[in-house]
């Protein structure tokens, strides 16, 4: 049952579930979507962007480029957006800009006004003025930016006065955030000269592939000069597209994830081993686990290990941290403990993840503990708990999965998934109708 403020999981233990296979359709990916907006908004014309996401961090985007004086049409039925773009020009001088707890379009726009000409009034949901955005605003501020802080210094609010490029190299850390690096290279095809960016801290990488492979999608190249260098040559600019979104791989992990404890097979159309989003991996972490995986035409299904149960495993997770909460959910019914490892940065997102995964998981009975980097988690039958989410989706989405095999899992405020992925307890429930 949905509410306002809680969900029923309906908990399926004790059926007869084998041999079932179901596909799944999810919505279009967050973090591609939100990287076309910024890519077309820079490029030379019209861009159409097919397959995008509609949520609460798309939407923010989007009103975001209308603030700047953008011209783009949206048409959620049809999952289409256009965007015309000025080819790297900005349609005024000075605006005000709300981003709600979008992490792409508080980062990415800022860097982007940042070296740009203009005056910008940078505000931001509480969550979001909670999460770092320092180490971005510190190199801007070496770039030439004037920034002046609302309230604390290094987060939102803020006014960025930008004057383009001062200088052509900058050294960035991302221990807290990807997002940063993502956001100075889109943004550094703008530079009059060739742009050298160093980089401290080595997590997210997949996350810079994909960044990589759009930009190169639109007609920007950038090149690593050594490990922790990068060089974007001077001269290019980005070009309109016709692009199509891939669906969101985040999104489908939650449907394989309850096909490795159920037992059953999930299809995800769309999703292919090729994909440009690194939470793919998630799949073969569950294929460790004792999962199957195969691709079809309509996209890769996952099998859950049939008559056993999970193995527990331990993992590294940097590369698809996103997917962190999921695992944790899940683990309680693996035949050993699971360790995830190389996740540190999640406790600055949109909650401090790792505690309340930990927190959640105590409040089931299932023992766990908490390292600064990660967590292990025992295995356990959990019991009925109302899980506190945080106002953070992926707490809400992942511990759903716990209670679909455990009676009395009620998930606190389930509206927070509309930030990324607004019907996923209708897709989930349409899903368990079919088995």
């Amino acid at each position: 049952m949905i509410t306002a403020d809680i969900y029923k999981v309906p908990c399926l233990k004790g059926r007869t579930l084998s041999n079932h296979t179901v596909t799944v359709t999810v919505p279009g990916s967050k973090s591609i979507t939100n990287r076309a907006l910024l890519l077309a908004m820079l490029a030379d014309g019209e861009s159409v962007l097919t397959g995008a996401l509609f949520s609460d961090d798309s939407r923010h985007f989007l009103s975001c480029l209308h603030a700047l004086g953008f011209q783009t049409t949206a048409s959620e039925t049809e999952s289409r957006i256009t965007v015309k773009g000025l080819a790297g020009r900005l349609p005024c001088a000075e605006s005000a800009l709300y981003v709600g707890s979008a992490g792409t379009a508080a980062r990415f726009l800022t860097a982007c006004l940042g070296v740009s000409q203009g005056v910008f009034h940078m505000d931001a949901s509480s969550q979001m003025k909670k999460r770092p955005m320092a180490p971005l605003l510190d190199a801007l501020k070496e770039l030439g930016c004037e920034i002046s802080f609302s309230e604390k210094e290094g987060y939102f609010p803020f006014t960025l006065t930008g004057h383009g490029f001062h200088k052509n190299s900058i050294c960035i850390d991302i221990d807290s955030s990807s997002q940063f690096l993502s956001a100075l290279l889109i943004a550094s095809c703008l530079s009059e000269k060739d742009m050298e960016i160093q980089v401290k801290g080595s997590h997210g990488m997949s996350y810079i592939a994909m960044t990589g492979k759009m930009m190169e999608q639109f007609g920007v190249r950038f090149s690593k000069t050594s490990e922790d260098v990068f060089m974007i040559p001077a001269g290019q600019h980005y070009h309109a597209l016709s692009y199509a979104i891939e669906p969101d791989v985040s999104a489908a992990a939650y449907f394989y994830a309850l096909a490795a404890i159920l037992g059953i097979s999930v299809t995800v159309k769309g999703v292919f081993p090729d994909s440009l989003q690194g939470d793919v991996q998630f799949l073969y972490i569950l294929e460790q686990m004792g999962c199957s995986i195969k691709e079809t035409p309509e996209g890769l299904c996952l099998s859950g290990p049939k008559k056993k149960k999970l193995h527990g495993i331990t993992v590294d997770m940097s590369a698809c941290s996103d997917q962190a909460i999921t695992l944790a959910a899940i683990a309680p019914y693996a035949d050993a403990p699971t360790t995830i490892t190389g996740i540190g940065h999640i406790r600055h997102q949109e909650s401090d993840r790792i505690s309340a995964i930990a927190e959640n998981l105590q409040a089931m009975g299932v023992s766990c503990t908490e390292q600064e980097n990660g967590l292990t988690i025992y295995p356990a039958q959990p019991r009925a708990a109302l899980i506190h989410t945080y106002d953070d989706h992926r707490l809400a989405m992942g511990f759903s999965l716990t209670g679909l095999l455990t009676e009395g899992i009620v998930i606190e405020n389930p509206l927070c998934c509309k930030k990324t992925f607004e019907n996923y307890f209708e897709v989930l429930e349409s899903l368990l109708i079919q088995i």
